[in-house]
């Protein structure tokens, strides 16, 4: 095996009493040193993979490997792993510098080096001068930063996050997403990270895992997740999509909205049923002389940077646009869109 990967599941399945699979038969390879996100719905199987990982559940069906050993019934204390709870689990009557200390007693690390490892730690998380703050007078985003020091001072192999961004607001999310993935970096250990939330999996991922009902839909870079979906769960999940049935008519022309298209696509058969996905942003609003697709305008929300336009073809389809431009309510406009902007999945699931 690959010196470099670091966990491996081989088949895995796990199962309550009669109940559907929450992981249903599932392989898959990590390595060492990488930023690793499980992504999907509430239900999918994503936490299910990190509690298998950390060792609170064990397989119902299948093996886990650490290192190329089995580690089915290994308890969870003997693992290199340690994990960063959505509620954090600080004890709230110990102070910053004894919440991260408790697992170095707990081991009986001695005084001397508990005292150097406890500040090492709280230097990776920017919290130095902090060892005796009470944990109520900590803010959200530093209370997160004393649960990640509690869990790297144990010198784990691979940190385990599940949803520790959840509970803060945007602004502070978006500068933990900046730090969490500057600690993974200087720390070189493997992070596996867990959200619903498909902007943050994007910013800060080497790896995605798309999940869904149990089983893996797609993995890859956010690149690749983003660009190139394999099917049309992928593309609807992972940031907004323009969805559409259509006609594979020869290599790299595809029929939709009752018109034909280059593409950059190949290697479907002639005249297949296809997927047509084309994001928002790669829809350019223009005059309906220079539109490949002529459009009416039905709603226009203002995001900020953007405009957000629903518009509908005379076919019925809907079209999402994202525009620096602005349209009104009722107009006729023409949306143009370059070859590299369509991509086609197959109905079935697959590129």
């Amino acid at each position: 095996m690959d010196d470099r990967v670091i966990i491996r599941f081989d088949h895995v399945t796990k199962q309550y009493d009669d109940d559907l699979p929450v992981l249903d038969d599932v392989s898959f390879e990590m390595e060492r040193g990488k930023f690793y996100t499980l992504l999907g719905p509430s239900g999918c199987g994503k936490t299910t993979i990190l509690r298998l990982i950390a060792g609170f559940i064990e397989p119902t069906k299948g093996d886990i490997y650490f290192h190329g050993k089995r580690m089915n019934n290994v308890p969870a204390n003997k693992r290199q792993v340690n994990t960063v709870f959505q509620d954090y689990a600080l004890f709230p009557h110990l102070n910053v510098f004894e919440n991260v200390a408790f697992g170095l007693r707990i081991k009986k690390v001695p005084k001397v080096d508990i005292e150097q490892k406890v500040k090492e730690a709280l230097r990776f998380v920017n919290l130095e001068g902090y060892e005796q703050r009470a944990i109520h007078e900590m803010s959200g985003g530093q209370r997160q930063r004393v649960a990640i020091a509690r869990a790297i001072v144990n010198e784990p192999d691979v940190l385990l996050l599940d949803e520790p961004l959840s509970a803060l607001d945007l602004k502070l999310r978006t500068e933990m997403q900046y730090e969490l993935r500057e600690l993974q970096r200087r720390l070189g250990i493997t992070f596996i990270f867990v959200t619903h939330d498909q902007e943050e999996a994007l910013a800060m991922s080497d790896e995605i895992f798309v999940l869904n009902k149990g089983k893996i839909e797609q993995r890859g870079t956010p690149k690749d997740i983003y660009d190139e979906p394999v099917n049309r769960f992928v593309a609807d999940f992972i940031g907004e999509s323009n969805i559409i049935t259509g006609t594979m008519i020869d290599d790299f022309v595809v029929e939709f909205a009752n018109q034909r298209f280059t593409c950059i696509d190949r290697g479907f058969t002639n005249n297949e049923q296809v997927d047509i996905v084309i994001r928002p942003e790669d829809l350019e609003l223009t005059t309906v002389e220079r539109g490949k697709l002529r459009v009416r305008v039905d709603s226009v929300l203002f995001r900020g940077v953007h405009y957000e336009l629903c518009c509908y073809d005379a076919y019925g389809n809907e079209w999402l646009v994202h525009s620096t431009k602005k349209a009104e309510i009722g107009e006729e406009i023409g949306l143009h869109f370059e070859p590299e902007a369509i991509h086609v999945m197959k109905r079935n699931g697959g590129e």
